[in-house]
């Protein structure tokens, strides 16, 4: 398959899933997780920032079909610029269900970290050492980053941030939108409540593991 094929696949399942997302949301039908799980929500980090263009934006519609209605004498321009407008609110209502309705997941397979429609990582207690919180700032807001000191740490971060450290036994290479990651050590991730997800994931580790200080030697 060629990389224009690969990206026009990935668009449009992502923007499926997030419709899709949406549709849920709207109907508070979440997604099940598996009996005994525990789900964890992420999107604080971000959701002042779009709370606040989807508010600004669903002002400018009839700011800007005013104007179109005094400079432009198309009612075809009008409509469409309409449309975009709509069309650019619920997207972005779409994104936020996305995130609201994929939380982060603590059960018996593992932990499974998530980012909307994007992100879907498993991580399994078997290949974990060690988690803890704690929070850093990243150099951007990219959803997905390797640490710029270490090509072996994998940031999962939220708005420019991550809050949980999940160190491994072992190198684990993990799906990632754009193809599998690099094998990493220790894959970090933001969660509103990080300190909640670290105890109840503690509860699926042996107690030597999460107990000492120390992390693995890299």
């Amino acid at each position: 398959m060629s990389r224009a094929a690969r990206l026009t696949r990935r668009v449009v399942a992502y923007e499926w899933g997030m419709w899709r997302s949406l549709t849920r949301w709207v109907l508070r039908r979440p997604y099940p997780v598996p009996a005994g799980a525990a789900t964890f929500a992420y999107v604080g980090g971000v959701q002042p920032i779009l709370l606040a263009f989807i508010a600004l934006s669903t002002i400018e519609i009839p700011i800007l079909d005013v104007i179109l209605r005094h400079a432009v004498d198309s009612p075809t321009i009008r409509h469409a610029a309409i449309v975009i407008g709509v069309w650019g609110v619920l997207w972005m209502v779409g994104l936020l269900a996305s995130l609201r309705i994929h939380p982060h997941v603590v059960d018996d397979a593992g932990l499974r970290v998530r980012n909307g429609v994007s992100i879907d990582v498993t991580v399994p207690w078997a290949a974990v050492a060690e988690v803890t919180v704690r929070r850093r700032s990243l150099v951007s807001s990219r959803a997905v980053q390797y640490d710029e000191d270490d090509p072996t740490v994998l940031n999962l971060g939220v708005g420019g941030q991550t809050a949980i450290d999940v160190v491994l036994r072992e190198p684990l290479t993990v799906p990632l939108p754009k193809g599998p990651s690099a094998p990493v050590r220790e894959i970090r991730v933001y969660a509103d409540d990080p300190a909640a997800l670290v105890d109840e994931a503690r509860r699926h580790l042996p107690a030597a593991d999460h107990a000492s200080p120390h992390r693995p030697k890299r």
